[in-house]
């Protein structure tokens, strides 16, 4: 039987699944700790206000994006491992949707946590142009290095805007569902269509029609 949760675990425990739930402007120090039926004052023993506690939450999604989005060593890539960074960028966005659903509002809000995610951004950037290069190696992706170069930003504008053109397209954000992400997953892979070698094109358009949603399920 696991161990019980240490109030400082739960209490970011319930603010993440608060806010993915309700949107983090809804949800207020008072309701976490009403929910967690501790006092404000336990509460803000661990953390000093929710600014603190979406930090520690943005730390643990860095820190989960970081581990995964990087090349193996001592291989070539795959279109397995396509299948596998799209996958891992799925389960962390559905994992911390609120961070994606109201971006600007936390970064306005906190000037630490906006310098760091500008660290973040640039260092995913680095990677991700590592990455496209390491696909190009192995003979999946033909492109030269301006062309890894503006695939990597398109494809993170679209990976960090999806949910936002979701709210705006359909009035809300707060109905959102893995199909709705999925498709956005689907719509950076698109963008790759027109560098994939005659070789890879056969298994990356298996990768296609696995993860396509049609658009009528998402607007």
């Amino acid at each position: 039987m696991p161990a019980p949760l240490k109030t400082r675990e739960r209490i970011i425990q319930a603010s993440l699944e608060l806010f993915n739930a309700q949107g983090e402007r809804s949800v207020t120090t008072n309701h976490i700790a009403a929910h967690l039926g501790i006092s404000p004052g336990n509460l803000y023993y661990h953390f000093r206000n929710k600014q603190a506690i979406i930090a520690e939450l943005f730390a643990v999604y860095e820190s989960q994006v970081d581990t995964f989005l990087r090349r193996p060593s001592g291989r070539a890539l795959t279109v397995a491992d396509k299948t596998f960074y799209l996958e891992a960028l799925l389960a962390a966005m559905w994992h911390y949707r609120f961070l994606h659903r109201d971006l600007e509002h936390l970064l306005e809000s906190d000037a630490e946590l906006a310098a760091r995610y500008r660290q973040f951004a640039q260092r995913c950037l680095v990677q991700a142009q590592d990455i496209y290069r390491g696909f190009v190696e192995a003979g999946i992706l033909l492109m030269d290095a301006a062309q890894i170069e503006a695939l990597a930003l398109n494809s993170w504008i679209i990976m960090t805007s999806w949910v936002r053109f979701l709210g705006t397209s359909r009035g809300s954000s707060d109905d959102l569902s893995q199909d709705m992400l999925r498709r956005g997953i689907y719509q950076v892979l698109a963008l790759e269509g027109g560098y994939i070698t005659p070789s890879a094109r056969e298994a990356v358009e298996a990768l296609y029609a696995r993860l396509h949603v049609p658009l009528a399920q998402v607007l």
